[in-house]
């Protein structure tokens, strides 16, 4: 198995050891791409100098480069900060052309975890001062071998629970699951489920085709908060209008993704005009991948509890 270890801004795994989220984006400030470990690979963090320790880790989602206030709507204080004007301090202190909005590196990682203190493991006995990056390992190796087993042993000992706090982590599998696989098995945060919703709907609105990013949202056709599962299939890019007006039941899909608005808006907002030339209209926009759209139990979940007819 490759693994990678990636030097860590000390302050920004303070943060986040702190919050213990579902997802972190270990963002590059330079935006420079990374390729050196396939999705759903362990992806470590080793602090700076004089903490010379590997602390924790998370698994490889995806790279993207994203404009800063992009990555910070899609992950806000996972962003290692607690504000956009924080993250936008700490990445103009790391470039020279003084953008305001500059397109960042987002090392997108899953179900990360963080060592308490006296689990730390010392950095490897080949790390080099120059490495400024970090260093790719695998498990085939003496070193890399060693490595893995110490952070699986650190784990055990300290009794890390995911970040649903519902099971220790399981790290170390016989038979390690990568690509879309892993997606579709891993249980994903809200950022990787926009993006991922995002990149199936090509960045256009399911109903409308509009291409305004900042004006388009992932909706949850099951609520997550109904036990709705953050994959693809679970999920619309809508235009912010249509995504409140979906929450609130006055717009749904229905199996054969046609468009359905109820005719309450006109009822209880004396309004309208704009939407009811939407129903019955196929989507404008579709997945290309069969699995990645709308699932039946999700429109049928949703016209049984949530559209007002």
């Amino acid at each position: 198995m490759d693994f990678f270890v990636g030097v860590t801004d000390n302050n920004w795994f303070r943060f986040l050891a702190e919050r213990r989220p579902d997802e972190v984006n270990f963002w590059r400030p330079s935006g420079m791409g990374f390729q050196r470990v396939p999705v759903g690979a362990p992806f470590l963090f080793k602090l700076h100098a004089p903490e010379n320790y590997i602390v924790g880790g998370g698994f490889f989602a995806r790279f993207i480069r994203l404009p800063l206030s992009l990555a910070w709507d899609t992950f806000g204080e996972k962003n290692g900060a607690a504000s956009l004007s924080e993250v936008r301090r700490l990445v103009l202190r790391r470039r020279k052309d003084g953008e305001l909005n500059p397109h960042i590196g987002c090392i997108i990682l899953n179900e990360p975890f963080f060592l308490p203190e006296d689990q730390w493991i010392p950095a490897p006995s080949d790390w080099s001062k120059s490495i400024v990056v970090g260093k790719g390992y695998s498990t085939d190796s003496e070193i890399g071998a060693r490595i893995w087993h110490r952070v699986t042993a650190a784990l055990a000992v300290s009794k890390l629970l995911d970040s649903a706090g519902q099971r220790p982590l399981q790290l170390a599998e016989p038979e390690p699951v990568y690509g879309k696989a892993y997606l579709r098995r891993a249980r994903l945060g809200q950022g990787m489920f926009r993006l991922q919703v995002m990149d199936a709907y090509q960045h256009r609105c399911a109903v409308t085709g509009e291409k305004a990013v900042p004006t388009l949202q992932a909706a949850h056709i099951k609520p997550y908060a109904d036990s709705g599962p953050n994959r693809t299939e679970n999920g619309l890019l809508l235009r912010a209008d249509l995504h409140a007006l979906f929450d609130h039941g006055y717009v749904t899909v229905t199996r054969d993704l046609h468009v359905e608005v109820s005719r309450r808006i006109k009822d209880e907002f004396d309004n309208g005009e704009e939407y009811y030339p939407l129903h019955g209209r196929s989507l404008h926009v579709l997945p290309e991948d069969q699995i990645e759209r709308p699932g039946r139990e999700f429109i049928d979940w949703h016209n049984e509890h949530v559209y007002q007819g």
